[in-house]
């Protein structure tokens, strides 16, 4: 292993964009340590940041966003896509508090930076605690569409979303692991 943790005995020996679009989706063919070739389909997707934003009553704000992959609303954290040039996750953390559910917070907490799913996507989550939330203005300009214009903004009682998970009704990756790692933050 290197320094990086990288394999860097397996030999990436051709390489094939084959689309471009919301992700792009590249054909890597790979030599093994032992000599075989294998070939992967590796999707390239803009990483994310997600925020775990508790109102100063202690309620955690959640968004039911339809999402069509599941073709169903899911409750989710309030997150998105690191999809503007120099932005740091903080930043993108801040733009997205403000678009999403109308407020920011005053200091945000790193959680964690997570790989979504390692052996298919590139897409890295940032993963925040919000403190000190309240309302803003959206930003200039800003207009909510597609699936944006269709969200409700849910708050929880900290100790309902708790069990909302162990119910199995929050499904969402993102929010289980910043809901996970928030809690000892919340005393839960």
């Amino acid at each position: 292993m290197t320094a990086a943790g990288e394999a860097s005995w397996f030999e990436t020996t051709g390489r094939e964009v084959v689309y471009e679009g919301f992700s792009d989706v590249i054909r890597e063919t790979v030599r093994t340590p032992d000599g075989e070739e294998m070939v992967r389909e590796i999707v390239r997707h803009d990483d994310a940041v997600a925020v775990v934003p508790v109102l100063d009553d202690g309620r955690i704000v959640l968004l039911r966003q339809y999402r069509q992959p599941l073709r169903r609303y899911v409750l989710e954290l309030p997150a998105g896509k690191m999809d503007v040039d120099g932005e740091s996750p903080e930043e993108v953390a801040h733009r997205e508090l403000a678009e999403e559910i109308g407020h920011d917070a005053r200091e945000l907490i790193h959680l964690v930076t997570f790989q979504n799913s390692s052996g298919w996507t590139t897409e890295e989550t940032h993963v925040y605690l919000g403190r000190g939330v309240h309302p803003v203005d959206p930003p200039e300009g800003f207009t909510p569409k597609e699936e944006e214009a269709d969200m409700e903004i849910v708050p929880f009682a900290a100790e309902d979303v708790v069990e909302l998970a162990r119910r199995g009704e929050l499904t969402d990756a993102k929010t289980l692991v910043g809901l996970l790692l928030a809690g000892p933050h919340l005393g839960l």
